[in-house]
């Protein structure tokens, strides 16, 4: 494919600021996600949604990373939304004072993707003054601060709020981008300048999401134009748009007056340090072949040529997607500092892995060859919200960090242990699934139209990935029939995990032998016991086999995994509590007693002691009522099935459950293995409900007839094995899985995408029952 991109500009001018020699070793550097940004009157504040703007105690989790600096809000908005004489300082007091004590530079924010307080907008001259008279207040409380962000990503911030209508102002023409970009950077001189008036070695570290733009070569002048616009907002501060350059012209043409772009000239205010935030969806590819990308918004240019915008990592192999490219870009362009400023991937956690590494070596590897790199700054230490939805509306999206906030308290994943490690100077990491390529470098990353609405996990791994590649150190699945074994060997494929299946005749759980020779043989770096006795009401006369395969074999495995120091996770059930939270309406957490009912039960719950005695460092995880699109035995298929047969459907009406999505789980547990997390942890989707109400959201769902479902008690059912009613599980650790309402949503659609897997009549009774109850 042939890719047209603009060449270097040649229109350059060296920039140098006085400073030391900076030819030590690239820093390790964190971040907050802390955007506070408006759409309407409604303002949405991340520091509310992560918890940090009540929780003192996470600088030093922070400080323990090995941070050397980190990107701190104190912005505007929130210290100063009554105006600067109503400003409450004991907030930034309590939290600047508590990082110069654990030796954390705070390079401080003062708009993150923010408008100002209520009174201001981004198109109001207001907001350049009312910034730098903020500046100067903050500069004199803190007068030993020595480094500032006073707008976040500026140009990205005027795109959002003035070109395509997400933030306010709402804007949605090029004046209003114009008009935002300008005055954001006269708020940037401004506020440096009287910020240096309290302290004149006060570095600006100006922050910009540069991604690259890419296009089909008939969209090669649009490429061009996006090209030079990426970067106005460092060429107004550097005092460079003036005639001559590329978009003078169509600034004059956007409503700027020449006299505030000669302001600009006579005052620049070019970064000490110019901060790179880079993202998998920055770099842009423009195609104007409108059939290869699905149902993608079509864009349109001035003399009515159509295109899509799209991102260039998933719509061409010739781009090259990389930040280090985007850090020469700047170097070449301005021989200014360069630090990554934002590395975040909102992924799998090995994928994530994968991204910051790549862009510590990419970053050491530039300082190796002259780049001036100061640092790369780990963004959202503690996640970030709704960024699926550019924070837009609320919304329960979470992307996790180095640190999950989704429990009782921050919980390090394994994005932690990388830092720590790099910070320490172990360049080498030592996660074997580091060594395997990332998504975005695998030949299967290309968008597909077939592939639309496939979103519950990554691409998949395709030939980019050896899965029986000798050098990688696998994940061993035992149990290869089973719904739990299935779908984790799926998550594997779509992942890119190395994995190799075990069924009962490879190795044989209740001889250790077998177990020491399968370790030695396969040479895995954890295991994922998904094998184990599952017939509920058969295990009360068939004892001896269910406690021997549920208990027993998993008590020789966890022992052989600890002597070969492989990580284990082993599964338990609902089914080791009695119920008797029913009166208590309260679901069962990790640290509750277990009182199992049923032989099955006690054999789970006998499990996790014997597991947890010999291995205390293993995963156990309890979970409920499997259902996914590739098992056609579970509650939902066969509720679905029943249905659109026309026949009646007999459901508990007094038995209470969380049901799970089995593709959910896998995905997390896959994460929480990644993270070593270990001890017994509740994986569940969030939802209670009983299995009549669990039938008629099915129904409601896939518009099939709910007069068919007839609840019943769970007497009147017949089961062998006794059951709680109320077996609600929820986690006190973590509550890492979707909803149970999205995960039922995300079932039909796999079980349409899955088609060439399921019984094309099955399939077409789905969709045509959908179409009757819509018409």
């Amino acid at each position: 494919m042939n890719v047209e991109r603009l060449a270097y500009d040649p229109w350059m001018v060296n920039v140098q600021r006085d400073g030391a020699d900076h030819n030590g070793g690239v820093e390790l550097w964190g971040g907050v996600e802390c955007t506070v940004n408006r759409v309407g009157d409604v303002f949405f504040d991340q520091m509310e949604r992560n918890g940090h703007a009540t929780r003192l105690s996470d600088l030093a989790m922070f400080a323990g990373l090995g941070i050397r600096a980190i990107r701190y809000p104190i912005l505007w908005e929130r210290l100063a939304a009554d105006g600067l004489e109503a400003i409450d300082w004991g907030w930034s007091d309590e939290r600047l004072q508590r990082l110069r004590e654990l030796d954390v530079r705070p390079i401080v924010g003062l708009t993150h993707h923010g408008s100002g307080p209520v009174h201001t907008s981004l198109v109001d001259d207001s907001f350049a003054t009312g910034l730098a008279d903020y500046a100067r207040r903050v500069a004199e409380r803190y007068p030993w601060v020595d480094a500032y962000t006073p707008v976040n990503e500026p140009l990205t911030t005027a795109r959002f709020s003035g070109l395509y209508g997400h933030w306010y102002p709402h804007g949605e023409d090029y004046e209003t981008f114009a008009r935002a970009l300008v005055i954001e950077c006269r708020a940037v001189v401004l506020a440096m300048a009287a910020i240096r008036e309290i302290n004149p070695k006060a570095q600006l570290v100006q922050t910009e999401d540069l991604g690259r733009i890419y296009s089909s070569p008939a969209l090669a002048d649009v490429a061009a134009f996006h090209n030079h616009r990426r970067w106005l907002s460092l060429d107004l501060l550097c005092g460079r748009v003036s005639p001559g350059h590329p978009l003078y012209e169509d600034m004059l043409r956007w409503g700027i007056a020449s006299e505030e772009l000669q302001w600009l000239v006579d005052h620049p205010s070019p970064p000490d340090v110019v901060g790179i935030n880079h993202y998998a969806s920055s770099d842009r590819y423009l195609d104007h072949a409108l059939d290869q990308h699905g149902s993608r918004k079509i864009c349109s240019t001035d003399d009515g040529r159509l295109f899509v915008d799209v991102e260039a990592v998933r719509a061409c192999m010739d781009c090259s997607i990389a930040v280090c490219g985007i850090v020469e870009d700047v170097w070449e362009r301005y021989r200014l500092p360069v630090a990554i400023t934002e590395a975040h991937l909102g992924s799998t956690r090995e994928e994530q892995l994968r991204w910051l590494k790549e862009f510590w070596d990419g970053a050491t590897s530039l300082k190796m060859r002259g780049v001036d790199v100061r640092a790369v700054t780990v963004w959202a230490l503690l996640g970030s919200f709704d960024w699926n939805v550019l924070v837009t509306k609320p919304g329960s999206f979470y992307e996790p960090g180095p640190f999950d906030v989704r429990g009782r308290a921050p919980r390090a994943t394994a994005l932690a242990t990388l830092m720590r490690e790099l910070a320490s100077g172990r360049s080498s990491a030592d996660h074997p699934l580091l060594a395997l390529p990332g998504w975005w470098r695998r030949p299967d990353r290309i968008y597909r139209p077939d592939m639309e609405g496939r979103s519950s996990a990554p691409a998949p791994a395709g030939p980019g990935i050896d899965m029986e590649d000798r050098a990688t150190r696998p994940l061993v699945i035992l149990g290869a029939t089973g719904t739990l074994g299935n779908a984790f060997a799926r998550a594997c494929e779509v992942r890119g995990i190395p994995y190799h299946v075990l069924t009962r005749r490879e190795v044989d759980l209740a001889n250790p032998r077998s177990v020491d020779r399968a370790m030695t043989e396969h040479r895995p770096w954890a295991v994922v016991n998904a094998a184990g006795y599952v017939r509920v009401d058969a295990a009360e006369r068939d004892v001896e086999a269910c406690m021997q395969a549920n208990a027993i074999g998993p008590g020789v495995l966890a022992a052989a995994c600890s002597r070969h120091g492989v990580d284990l996770v082993c599964f338990s059930s609902d089914l080791v509590f009695d119920g008797s939270h029913e009166r208590l309406q309260r679901p069962y957490v990790e640290s509750d007693p277990v009182a199992p009912i049923s032989v099955y039960g006690r054999s789970k719950a006998e499990m996790e002691q014997r597991v947890l005695d010999v291995m205390p460092r293993a995963l156990v995880v309890r979970t409920a009522a499997f259902f996914g699109p590739w098992d056609r035995s579970n509650f939902v298929s066969q509720t679905i099935a029943a249905l659109i047969d026309q026949s009646r459907v007999r459901p508990a009406i007094d038995a209470v459950v969380s049901p799970t999505y089995v593709v959910d789980l896998a995905n997390a547990v896959l994460d929480l293995l990644i993270d070593r997390e270990y001890g017994i942890w509740h994986v569940t989707n969030r939802g209670a409900v009983s299995w009549k109400d669990f039938a008629e959201q099915i129904a409601a769902v896939t518009r099939l007839p709910a007069e068919l479902i007839d609840g019943v008690p769970t007497r009147t059912l017949g089961y062998a094995a006794p059951r709680p009613r109320y077996a609600v599980l929820a986690s006190e650790r973590g509550a890492i899985m979707p909803t149970l309402e999205d995960a039922l949503k995300r079932y039909l659609r796999d079980v349409v995408l899955e088609a060439p897997r399921v019984r094309e009549e099955r399939r077409r009774a789905v969709l045509g029952a959908r179409r009757s109850a819509a018409a």
